[in-house]
């Protein structure tokens, strides 16, 4: 019982990257890919392809998977709370945002 939760979750965040992906212009395919799945969300965060770099450095992970997940919400029209959700639990916000209303923006020299 405990793995049919676990897939079930999986399955709902991977669904809900998908969704967002789209939603932001990107191949919803990218969701499946682990290294790649995070440069797509840095371009849709507005942010440089390097970081993925300070990504591998312990503790300035963690800062950067917030200030990424804050981007990403304001991409979309979300609050920097949304953005927190996104960080901390994003199994429930990603399909949130893949599957509701929200429509990403982008910033204004994109």
């Amino acid at each position: 019982m405990s793995n049919l939760i676990q897939l079930a979750i999986i399955v709902a965040v991977i669904a809900g990257l998908w969704k967002v992906f789209e939603k932001a212009g990107k191949p919803g395919w990218a969701a499946l890919i682990p290294i790649y799945n995070l440069i797509v969300l840095l371009q849709i965060a507005g942010k440089p392809i390097w970081w993925i770099v300070l990504c591998l450095i312990p503790l300035v992970n963690i800062v950067i998977a917030f200030i990424v997940g804050i981007e990403i919400a304001k991409r979309f029209g979300q609050s920097a709370l949304f953005g927190v959700g996104l960080t901390l639990l994003g199994f429930i916000f990603y399909p949130i945002l893949g599957f509701g209303d929200a429509r990403y923006q982008g910033t204004a020299g994109e």
